[in-house]
């Protein structure tokens, strides 16, 4: 397949729709909260690395790594199949590219509006995040990233297709996972965060919507904006932030104690 396609995000294009309007409700995605500590001490510099580390990786921009053949890219080089999903910020489609290289070979197309995104700052650095993530970070167990493009109103990531869908759908489904099938699925999301954190990459929003599988059954994460990058060393992040429904409870009431608590473990039992 052929390499990515880099572009610049132009987020404040003059063409773009306009960003004062009325949000569409309609497409909401799942809530997340993001709030800023006011109370922790002042963030780190989180910044401030050592590009030369063992531990960074670094991905050359170059003809020989980066849109290998000049291909211009547009909405018209995808025929969408199907709708897999929508929120907030636009939809992802199931497409076929009709030209170039990889002609009829399936991906899956994620649309974000631009007016949506310039109305928020931080939907801005997670967009710019995301895209940033999926051209320098490759693995096995990571989504991939083939092409990326814009128009005066949209961004386009063309991303891997994976046909398994949701390990939500799948546990949804089964009720609960065997021992063995879930220490298989345990094992590949460990080895894929291990991966992030070795490139500086904090993941912080795990959840089985996240999760996708391909047509081998094996695990890749997908969605990355919200993660944080360049932590590194003893580096720590202080936004508050995730999906409600997934966030511990002692993380909501910021109590910072478990909600079972007691002197003893029968005490323990007792009250859980």
């Amino acid at each position: 397949m052929a390499e990515v396609v880099v572009f610049d995000l132009e987020l404040q294009n003059n063409e773009a729709h306009p960003v004062n309007g009325p949000k569409n409700n309609s497409d909401s995605d799942d809530e997340l909260l993001e709030i800023e500590e006011a109370c922790y001490a002042q963030e780190p510099n989180i910044y401030d690395y050592d590009e030369k580390s063992s531990d960074v990786e670094t991905l050359k921009l170059s003809e020989r790594t980066v849109n290998l053949t000049k291909e211009k890219l547009t909405p018209d080089c995808f025929e969408i199949l199907k709708v897999l999903g929508k929120g907030g910020y636009g939809k992802v489609f199931q497409v076929r590219k009709r030209t170039g290289n990889d002609t009829n070979q399936v991906f899956a197309m994620k649309v974000l509006r631009k007016a949506t995104i310039v109305r928020n700052s931080k939907d801005m650095a997670h967009t710019k995040a995301e895209r940033n993530i999926l051209e320098a970070v490759k693995h096995p167990f990571i989504v991939s990233l083939f092409y990326a493009f814009q128009t005066n109103g949209k961004l386009y990531l063309i991303l891997e297709y994976l046909s398994g869908g949701e390990l939500f759908m799948h546990l949804e489904r089964e009720g609960i996972f065997l021992e063995d099938t879930a220490c298989f699925y345990l094992a590949e999301i460990i080895i894929a965060i291990q991966h992030l954190h070795s490139q500086g990459i904090v993941y912080r929003d795990l959840k089985p919507e996240n999760v996708l599988l391909d047509q081998d059954g094996h695990l890749k994460l997908t969605d990355f904006g919200l993660c944080k990058e360049h932590v590194h060393g003893v580096s720590v992040t202080h936004t508050f932030c995730g999906t409600i429904e997934y966030m511990a409870p002692e993380i909501l009431t910021r109590s910072g104690t478990p909600p079972f608590s007691a002197d003893n473990r029968k005490k323990l039992l007792k009250n859980t």
